[in-house]
């Protein structure tokens, strides 16, 4: 199945490494104008180095997710120099670096920071991005949860199961307000991926004996890439998947 996203406008979130630099070079080498965001100035300029190595361009601005009024900018500064947006991706997410704590341990500030990032930004982009889609009568929002949203996290940690399964319930919830201007709401619960440092940490962690137990609890008896979560992306967004809204799609390898 060959996808085009000729002409159409992208932003994806947390395009720093993993799989918002997989997300946004796959839409890119798909014919997308892509705009990626991250916090990680650094991590957004290997993104575009990468981009233009493969031929491959996208524009890059370091933007804060839980900052309303960076958002609102971005996506307008966008929407001016496209004249239109068609895909968002909420990718950016986390856990801020932090590890697992029994409950009793863990700071209101440390809870409300991993619901910022991964609730707080999905909302305030699919907010900023919404007028433009009723507007053109069509848009698509797919939302990168995690398979700790559907059960729970693998890290422990108690604010990142929790928003990851709010974030699913925003897909939800959007998704039927939405729906009758012609635009769908998606969301990709991704398995555990070796996709950036944190979770490279998280995979060293777990030693010979850890590692053979995750693989042993997987169908395919192997790990994912990010261009697994990639392409997961890319179907929600096409003509394809036009008549899917409010979904969620594990994409595991098999649970």
């Amino acid at each position: 199945m060959k996808l085009d996203f000729t002409g159409q406008t992208v932003i994806v979130t947390g395009g720093a490494h993993g799989f918002g630099r997989a997300i946004a070079h796959a839409f890119a080498q798909d014919g997308a104008a892509v705009w990626v965001c991250d916090t990680n100035a650094e991590g957004l300029g290997e993104t575009a180095r990468l981009a233009r190595q493969d031929g491959l361009k996208v524009e890059t601005r370091t933007v804060d997710v839980g900052d309303g009024a960076a958002v609102q900018a971005f996506v307008q500064e966008v929407t001016v120099a496209t004249g239109r947006l068609d895909v968002l991706v909420n990718n950016a997410g986390g856990v801020l670096g932090q590890v697992g704590r029994p409950l009793e341990e863990v700071s209101p500030e440390d809870w409300r920071a991993i619901f910022r990032v991964n609730v707080d930004g999905a909302f305030l982009f699919a907010q900023a991005a919404a007028p433009k889609m009723k507007r053109q009568g069509r848009g698509r929002i797919i939302n990168i949860s995690s398979g700790a949203g559907l059960g729970v996290s693998l890290t422990g940690i108690q604010a990142y199961a929790s928003a990851k399964a709010a974030q699913i319930g925003l897909t939800r919830q959007l998704a039927h307000e939405l729906g009758p201007f012609g635009i769908t709401v998606n969301n990709v619960a991704p398995g555990f991926v070796r996709s950036n440092p944190a979770t490279e940490r998280q995979w060293e962690s777990y030693g010979a004996l850890g590692q053979e137990q995750l693989l042993n609890g997987i169908a395919l008896k192997r790990l994912g890439s990010p261009q697994d979560i990639a392409s997961a992306v890319l179907f929600f967004a096409s003509e394809q998947a036009g008549w899917i809204t409010g979904q969620v799609l594990s994409v595991d390898g098999g649970k």
